[in-house]
């Protein structure tokens, strides 16, 4: 190469920051910048045996064809996260370059320019945020499944422990004795609250890590607060505590999450009966038309909340004094989980309370835009069978309590999902049918319960029951086609609503 082109390639390179190497057609180097001396430590001298065409590395990265490109077909392009044999054989940390090469013609004469940056921070923290993110992915897949796998491993055996301790104290309590019964009244009561905390504490988790799904649909706020009366209404008989109620009108539709509704003014409902020791509850609903809302009130005469407490009265975890984790059980969890189910559904919950008083919590949900809607009816075709219950029950379990639950009311036949025969269904002996649902059949059933509502000619009502309480997942059935999804544990009570529901 003459002085002319080397004292050029000077001029226009030497003061670039960036290091700079240029290549004649035949891969030979003619020419470096101070800067890739400086960075890499080799000098134009060190480098006259050295070609590119010669190197592995750059064979292998295909960095030799782009050099080529520049060379034979006046061609740019850019090479990523690339190393040469200079540097990888070299005693230090090996940078990752991104090049661009372009061509340079003189008299004739074809150069192919490298401008190098260094990457290797930039392509280094990529691939730790990329082993972040996978981590992340992972570890809540990991929780998602832990929490599964909790939710089914306690609801399931709790659901048994709780229905039998209920049926026993309803037929057996007369033949046992005063100091028995408060036994078995305290293996309930025990039991209840430790499936309720269960159950806030999976669903506050998944709510804060923001994997809660709602399904909102259109449905009559009476009836709701009517069935959460009709639920707490044992609980404040037993503290001498009269619930009164009132209601603007005989039905108000309003969009919501029907489990989540129900969950909210169920904690705030429990909330007025343990925090009153005397008194009365009142229960309203309005309907607020001009402003398309409705709102329920509850209405305590219990111990109130001081106006300093108050800011913190949605907190997790949070109770207004210590002693009354001591004297009032509760996990501080019932009012958050209330908060945020509420606003999540795009209404408000406010509160105003005295202290040693009383406390009004005021729910406010938007109006549905259909007023009477006819979507939660399914009419099917009246069969001639006799009160005969078909239920698929992988492990039994549930299938002796339902029994238990409803003796003397139905017959029953059991089958394991593996053995059914979608045909059996032809037969009009089956009032209904009950799944009860293992995290490791969920697909399966929800394939089946959609085959059974396609193909049953009496179109029979389907229960399903189930540990999972993820509201996106049980939409998942009811999208499929089934009429009610029960989430264990439950009562006797819940059971024969249930179907009370589903046989009208």
């Amino acid at each position: 190469m003459t002085d002319s082109f080397l004292k050029y390639f000077k001029i226009l390179y030497d003061q670039i920051r960036f290091p700079i190497q240029v290549v004649n057609v035949d891969g030979n180097i003619v020419y470096v910048n101070e800067v890739f001396t400086i960075q890499w430590g080799y000098t134009f001298s060190e480098l006259k045996e050295y070609n590119v065409f010669s190197d592995p590395e750059l064979g292998r990265n295909g960095v030799q064809d782009l050099i080529k490109k520049a060379l034979d077909d006046k061609k740019y392009s850019t090479a990523e996260n690339y190393s040469d044999s200079l540097l990888v054989n070299r005693d230090v940390a090996v940078p990752l370059l991104r090049s661009s090469i372009f061509p340079v013609e003189f008299d004739d004469e074809s150069f192919a320019v490298l401008l190098h940056e260094d990457k290797t921070e930039a392509v280094l923290t990529e691939e730790e945020i990329k082993k972040a993110r996978d981590a992340s992915h992972e570890s809540e897949r990991l929780k998602n499944t832990f929490l599964n796998v909790l939710s089914h491993e306690l609801r399931t055996p709790l659901n048994i422990i709780l229905g039998y301790s209920t049926i026993i104290r309803e037929n057996l309590k007369d033949k046992f004795s005063a100091e028995e019964k408060v036994y078995l009244d305290n293996l309930y009561s025990g039991s209840s609250r430790l499936f309720k905390s269960i159950t806030q504490m999976l669903e506050f988790a998944q709510i804060e890590a923001g994997n809660y799904r709602m399904s909102v649909d259109s449905y009559d706020l009476v009836e709701v607060v009517n069935g959460c009366i009709n639920k707490n209404r044992q609980n404040a008989l037993d503290k001498k505590i009269d619930i009164k109620a009132k209601f603007a009108k005989k039905k108000i539709f309003v969009d919501m999450d029907l489990q989540c509704t129900e969950t909210a003014i169920n904690n705030l409902m429990d909330n007025a009966i343990k925090f009153t020791l005397q008194g009365f509850i009142d229960i309203e609903v309005e309907l607020l038309a001009e402003r398309g809302l409705a709102t329920c009130k509850i209405k305590d005469t219990g111990i109130g909340i001081s106006s300093e407490y108050l800011d913190h009265l949605y907190q997790p975890f949070s109770q207004e004094e210590m002693n009354i984790g001591r004297n009032f059980e509760g996990n501080g969890l019932g009012l958050a989980l209330s908060k945020r189910y509420i606003e999540k559904m795009g209404g408000s919950i406010l509160v105003d309370s005295i202290k040693g008083v009383g406390t009004t919590f005021t729910i406010t949900l938007p109006l549905s835009k259909v007023q009477h809607p006819d979507i939660h009816e399914q009419p099917g075709t009246e069969t001639s069978g006799a009160n005969k219950i078909l239920m698929l029950d992988e492990s039994g379990e549930s299938f002796e309590l339902i029994k238990a639950f409803l003796k003397g009311e139905y017959q029953f036949e059991i089958r394991k999902f593996r053995d059914f025969n979608i045909a059996t269904i032809a037969d009009d002996e089956y009032s209904f049918l009950i799944l009860d649902v293992p995290q490791n059949f969920w697909d399966k059933s929800l394939k089946l319960v959609k085959q059974i509502k396609d193909t049953d000619p009496y179109k029979r009502p389907i229960l399903v029951l189930s540990s999972e309480f993820m509201h996106d997942k049980i939409a998942q059935f009811y999208q499929a086609g089934a009429d009610k999804f029960l989430v264990k544990p439950f009562t006797r009570n819940d059971l024969i609503t249930a179907i009370g529901k589903i046989s009208a």
